[in-house]
């Protein structure tokens, strides 16, 4: 009896043994349940089961717009602080609704541009919204994938010539009201233009050979969600400009804008035209000539930097 009572206990310490050493794997609610991320940011779990902080993936689509502190209107809170954590700004909540133009009276007005942020978020709700016509393949019938759903558009909105332009990228965004309603300025005849810049800055984005149409491989890339579009950067005398930067000729202003140096085309006259630009001095005035050649520069000047860039990165 008493052999019997200790194979018995030996057997039941082997089994609690086993059951302690081994611990079943932790649940992602479990391992995030005490991380707090902050605004902008969620917890993920790591391959060893830590939980680390990372920017939100995808906000809820609820509209409330707000104003940022950069000056750019949100579609709600989350987006807000998404945008600041992707690019590493602070940007806080100015007030709710749309963002005001501002207009100071000693500064030259700011050209209408798509900046890479702009560019990006129109791409991010065209993407999401074709993602959302995705049909699994059924018992009986059968679904169809991203690429379909591109060939599709693709046909619906070419005129023949196997190439969409701007106008017909155009007509293929406007076809979904979540992905039109980017709404930075308060003007809406001035959003409907910025779509029309943003729709030409995504075709800029995979048109390989430069003729401001996309094949439909173009197209496919340009709206393939693997895809990360490179951040771009403005040329000027030898230094290189973030996306945003501004520079002053006269009395227009110059802004970089997705890769490419956009100005305004005023006329100075008055008190307006003593503000200099880089490197010219404050008495002389510039023509309407002279300042149209002065962008032209600007614009070859970027051009020669990009292809240099290019040529260094193929000898690597």
């Amino acid at each position: 009896m008493l052999p019997q009572l200790c194979r018995s206990l030996a057997v039941a310490a082997l089994l609690a043994g086993t059951v302690l050493g081994e611990e079943e794997p932790m649940s992602k609610s479990k391992i995030c349940a005490n991380v707090f991320c902050g605004a902008g940011r969620e917890c993920a779990v790591t391959e060893k089961s830590e939980p680390t902080c990372l920017c939100i993936e995808r906000c809820k689509p609820h509209k409330r717009p707000v104003c940022g502190s950069n000056g750019k209107t949100y579609l709600n809170h989350c987006e807000l602080h998404r945008d600041a954590c992707l690019t590493g700004s602070k940007i806080q909540v100015d007030y709710d609704g749309h963002c005001k133009e501002k207009k100071p009276e000693n500064s030259a007005a700011s050209p209408v541009v798509c900046y890479q942020t702009d560019r990006d978020e129109l791409r991010r709700r065209v993407i999401q919204w074709l993602e959302t016509e995705i049909i699994p393949d059924g018992w009986f019938s059968k679904g169809n994938n991203y690429t379909e759903i591109l060939d599709k558009y693709f046909k619906n909105f070419d005129d023949g010539d196997s190439r969409l332009d701007s106008s017909e990228f155009l007509k293929f965004v406007e076809q979904n009201e979540t992905a039109v309603n980017i709404t930075t300025y308060v003007n809406q005849e001035t959003n409907k233009l910025l779509r029309g810049l943003c729709v030409d800055a995504l075709i800029e984005l995979s048109d390989e050979n430069a003729d401001w149409k996309l094949s439909f491989n173009e197209f496919l890339k340009c709206l393939n969600p693997a895809f990360n579009p490179p951040e771009k950067k403005c040329a000027l005398e030898d230094e290189t400009y973030e996306d945003g930067a501004e520079t002053q000729v006269e009395c227009n202003r110059c802004v970089c804008a997705c890769g490419n140096w956009v100005c305004t085309a005023m006329t100075c006259e008055g008190k307006n035209q003593k503000v200099p630009s880089e490197g010219q001095q404050p008495e002389d005035k510039m023509t309407e000539e002279e300042l149209a050649r002065y962008v032209q520069e600007l614009q070859k000047h970027q051009e020669t930097s990009e292809k240099t860039k290019r040529t260094a990165t193929k000898e690597m």
